[in-house]
């Protein structure tokens, strides 16, 4: 495992294969809100295959003679998957659909709608996911893992997809960055420069999941030993009825969308923080973006850079809603539904499942 991804659990490695394919990887957006039926705007829900979001949204604005960017969507899918998102037109264009047709696209429903499709404009995605190779033994271990993911959540890290074909493409920005490169493409750049935020945020993430497997594992007497926290905070940290531990000055947001606040009262945050009524958040470090206070932010400055990009936050920790695992004995293959927020990777889910990098599996 990369030493930039830490996961709650320390179980061994399970085995089993995984491959993007329509047949064993399918996603299906869920809508922000329903729609509401009528409005100049033409919502398509459209299954593709072997496309990027992007290929399919071309042959659209080739088959309409319109462009690209005429055309509203929520969120970007996987080529090498089966998926189900939902797209909108002006309803001008309605009678000129009727004639379009390609083998790996098919529109599934239409209605009409106020207002454009935005990006975000997206509540979550549920996935389906065939894992094959399974043994009885590592049925019985995913069983259980499930129980626990189900219970207490799970990390939020970007996927491997975030970091380019080669998983390097934050290093390139790196250079960028220290001026040893040139990018001219602002797409490009931007893209580059939102690799490394994640990059950072993944290295935070891993140091905070590192620091609560202590705090698991350790009695407060032994933690004396490892931090030079006062013994109050210390107890109180330890206290916390969650895995992954709260520390004072976290910047913390209300689940599953929300303001951001900073955590002051610990005890009474940890509570709602358990009751997923809360989860905190890390940094990705640029312009404008809320940083952390006293005892959080000693350990969330480590990973804050000059990055020449707008910043934000985003949920250290999810609740994967919806888990279900079915176990086929006879073809070794394990079913799983899971339904995950928006900006959320069903391979870092697999990933902690597995225990080991999701590209080797």
């Amino acid at each position: 495992m990369k030493p930039d991804r830490l996961y709650p659990l320390s179980h061994a490695p399970i085995h089993f294969h995984f491959r993007h394919s329509p047949a064993d990887f399918v996603v299906t957006e869920i809508p922000l809100y329903d729609f509401s039926g009528e409005g100049e705007h033409l919502v398509l829900k459209v299954r593709k295959k072997g496309l990027t979001t992007w290929q399919m949204l071309e042959l659209f604005s080739s088959h309409l003679g319109i462009r690209v960017r005429d055309i509203g969507y929520a969120g970007l899918k996987d080529k090498e998957a089966m998926t189900v998102q939902y797209i909108s037109i002006h309803k001008s264009y309605e009678e000129a659909l009727k004639s379009f047709s390609h083998p790996a696209i098919k529109i599934l429903e239409t209605t009409r709608h106020d207002n454009k499709l935005r990006i975000g404009h997206l509540k979550g995605n549920r996935f389906f996911i065939r894992l094959k190779k399974v043994s009885p033994t590592d049925a019985t271990k995913i069983d259980s893992l499930l129980k626990w993911i189900a219970e207490n959540g799970s990390p939020n890290y970007f996927g491997w997809q975030r970091f380019g074909r080669e998983g390097d493409n934050f290093e390139t920005a790196r250079a960028v960055i220290e001026g040893k490169k040139k990018i001219r493409n602002r797409k490009t750049r931007d893209f580059l420069m939102s690799a490394y935020q994640s990059h950072l945020f993944n290295l935070w993430l891993s140091k905070r999941i590192e620091l609560s497997r202590l705090f698991d594992g350790l009695k407060p007497a032994e933690l004396k030993e490892v931090f030079v926290w006062n013994d109050d905070i210390i107890k109180a940290v330890h206290k916390e009825p969650h895995f992954f531990k709260l520390l004072p000055g976290d910047v913390a947001q209300h689940y599953p969308h929300g303001k951001l606040f900073t955590v002051s009262e610990l005890h009474e945050e940890a509570l709602r923080f358990k009751a997923r009524d809360m989860s905190p958040t890390g940094i990705l470090p640029g312009e404008k973006a809320k940083q952390a206070t006293g005892l959080a932010w000693e350990m969330e400055k480590e990973f804050v850079e000059e990055v020449p990009a707008k910043g934000g936050r985003r949920y250290a920790w999810i609740w994967p809603e919806k888990l279900e695992g079915n176990y086929k004995k006879e073809e070794w293959h394990y079913e799983l539904h899971v339904t995950l927020p928006k900006g959320s990777y069903a391979t870092v889910l697999l990933e902690m499942i597995a225990n080991r990098p999701i590209r080797e599996v």
